[in-house]
């Protein structure tokens, strides 16, 4: 992670802290940390969460014993989109959103919704 991508996390978990202690839920975060960093939805819930990159992979190869383990690098791509990088596939997303404690369809940004197939859609916006 370069130095400024560090202490951006820093920040943002000092002030997750914050204002987790004062009663916000983590959409609440999002949205506050949304108004100081320009990044992906993605991205800022993982800010919000206060969790590096390594702790939500080890928390996804938990949770998500049957499939192909999720890497760092990937995750980064994923936080890239929809500017560059990948699309993360509606499972990963669903993952993410339990590792997050928010709900999958505030993990994408709401034009990207739209370039999922109907049944992804659906499944990211359904309540769990």
């Amino acid at each position: 992670m370069s130095g400024q991508g560090y202490q951006t996390l820093l920040d943002c978990r000092r002030r997750s802290r914050l204002l987790r202690e004062h009663g916000f839920t983590i959409d609440q975060i999002a949205i506050v940390l949304s108004l100081d960093h320009q990044v992906s939805p993605l991205r800022l819930y993982r800010y919000a969460a206060g969790l590096t990159a390594r702790q939500v992979v080890t928390a996804h190869a938990r949770l998500d014993l049957a499939r192909a383990a999720l890497r760092e690098d990937r995750l980064y791509d994923y936080e890239r989109w929809p500017h560059s990088g990948r699309r993360p596939p509606a499972h990963a997303l669903r993952l993410l959103a339990r590792i997050y404690g928010t709900t999958p369809a505030h993990l994408v940004p709401n034009e990207a919704l739209a370039t999922y197939p109907a049944r992804d859609q659906k499944a990211l916006t359904q309540a769990e």
